[in-house]
């Protein structure tokens, strides 16, 4: 059985290139184009991974990967972030928020800036889904 990995991305230039590399390579991409529609995916059909932006309408990333690591049911699901902020920038927010009262929560499995080659990508997947 193929592993399905969602994508949480809002352009299409990103979900085109990831979806490409990840097929190439014998996954099953599912995408959703900000957090709100992500949680209602997760919800019909459990991914095996999450790639995901930060910066996004609606729902932003940040908040979601909040959401799937506080929840006793989401939280074992691995998840990559893929997003043109930089590392230091996104966990920096994530224990601002801890700050202020917030729980703290894990860092991602993985984190990789934009742009990435394909195959630094599909090494990283390759890793984590072993």
């Amino acid at each position: 059985m193929e592993e399905k990995i969602l994508i949480v991305e809002d352009e299409d230039d990103i979900i085109e290139f990831v979806s490409a590399a990840l097929e190439e390579n014998g996954y099953t991409p599912v995408v959703a184009r900000n957090g709100e529609e992500a949680m209602e995916r997760i919800a019909q059909s459990r991914p095996d991974l999450i790639i995901m932006d930060i910066l996004m309408p609606q729902q932003s990333g940040i908040k979601m990967y909040r959401e799937l690591k506080f929840s006793d049911s989401l939280k074992d699901i691995p998840v990559i972030v893929y997003s043109g902020v930089a590392k230091r920038t996104f966990l920096r927010t994530q224990a601002a928020r801890s700050e202020r009262g917030g729980r703290s929560v894990p860092e991602p499995d993985a984190y990789i800036e934009k742009p990435a080659k394909p195959e630094e990508l599909v090494s990283v997947v390759k890793k984590i889904l072993l």
